[in-house]
């Protein structure tokens, strides 16, 4: 017998925090909307702090397990000083990472219009074909002008950031309330 869980039931965490997750995703999005640059200019260098915490612990597992050593200790000294080189140059990293983004995501719309256009050729339908092309345009559009595809990208992310927000704040409320009500504590009946 197949069992279906809900994904309630297969996600056991507090409504609440996942409230306070839609609440701060949302608050997010707002501020990338009115305030991109500035915003922007926040998240790089939390990211930076992020990639420094990540490298130091990176470096300490080396000590509990010694499995993949190499790997431990290559990618604890690039975090590191990914993060330093970001705290360090606030306004050149603002610039830098979204830029890098876009032409991350370029080359990557670039191969996968490619892939799609070869399964359209091979039989996979005239919309493999034109999600191929689709994927082509846009990867062409993005390296043609990877700058103002870097200014457009916070305003893009804040624009995605609120819907998810909301949404992700109306999931904690359907957690809310599809949780199951705390049981009252019985007390003994008391006899005459």
């Amino acid at each position: 017998m197949r069992m279906i869980l809900r994904s309630e039931e297969m996600l056991n965490v507090p409504w609440w925090l996942v409230l306070l997750e839609g609440i701060a995703v949302t608050i997010i999005g707002i501020l990338l909307l009115i305030s991109p640059g500035a915003t922007t200019l926040v998240l790089v260098q939390i990211l930076g702090f992020y990639w420094v915490i990540v490298g130091i612990l990176s470096l300490v597992s080396l000590f509990m397990d010694r499995t993949l050593w190499g790997w431990k200790l290559f990618a604890g000294i690039l975090g590191i000083l990914a993060g330093l080189v970001i705290i360090r140059n606030p306004l050149w990293s603002a610039f830098f990472i979204p830029t890098l983004l876009v032409v991350l995501f370029a080359i990557e719309a670039l191969i996968q219009g490619a892939i799609k256009l070869y399964h359209g050729f091979q039989g996979g339908g005239l919309g493999t074909f034109i999600l191929g092309i689709v994927n082509l345009l846009i990867g062409l559009f993005l390296l043609s002008s990877p700058l103002m595809a870097a200014f457009l990208l916070p305003l893009l992310v804040g624009a995605v950031a609120i819907i998810g927000g909301i949404f992700t704040i109306a999931w904690a409320f359907r957690l809310h309330n599809s949780a199951p009500p705390a049981a009252m504590p019985q007390t003994p009946p008391t006899g005459a």
